[in-house]
């Protein structure tokens, strides 16, 4: 299995629609990335945690499932990179392949350390794209084809059917 585990506000500082909607609204950034990430997770299969810094979020340690996103926000006093190492050290294994999406790069050789790979948030960024891209593409394909009956009925008895299914008299 797969895990990525995301620093959540450092996607939010590199990726465009982010950082533009972070200067108005901190809080919609984080929303959004949580969809992206979510949409990424339903595309692949990986299992997917976005840390966030208790600095922007005051209180005690946070754990949330959004989708089938694991949101967490640090303790008060825990940066989001010394959570994401422990998280790393935790989780890799044998049968567990950890990724860890940061910029930072002292961030980046400290999971090297401890077995895990790495993606830049600008890789991150592209494989968000190039899954959107992708499921447009596959929703155009499945609408090109009409959904076509197995059961062959004439027109009115189908018309019938789709009224009766809405609700219509």
């Amino acid at each position: 299995m797969n895990v990525l585990i995301v620093d959540g506000y450092n996607m939010i500082g590199a990726w465009p629609e982010l950082k533009s909607l972070k200067e108005k609204d901190l809080g919609q950034a984080r929303d959004l990335l949580i969809e992206m990430m979510a949409e990424y997770q339903s595309y692949t299969g990986d299992r997917i945690m976005i840390v966030f810094d208790a600095y922007h979020v005051r209180g005690v340690e946070k754990k949330q499932k959004n989708y089938k996103v694991e949101v967490i926000f640090t303790k008060e006093n825990e940066t989001a990179d010394e959570r994401i190492e422990k998280l790393a050290g935790e989780l890799n294994d044998v049968r567990t392949q950890v990724y860890v999406a940061t910029s930072d790069y002292a961030e980046q050789r400290t999971i090297f350390g401890q077995g895990a790979f790495r993606k830049s948030a600008r890789e991150l960024y592209i494989e968000v794209k190039n899954i959107e891209n992708q499921i447009e593409k596959d929703v155009e394909s499945q609408n090109q084809y009409p959904y076509q009956s197995k059961i062959p009925i004439n027109k009115e008895v189908r018309e019938l059917f789709e009224k009766w299914r809405r609700g219509d008299k």
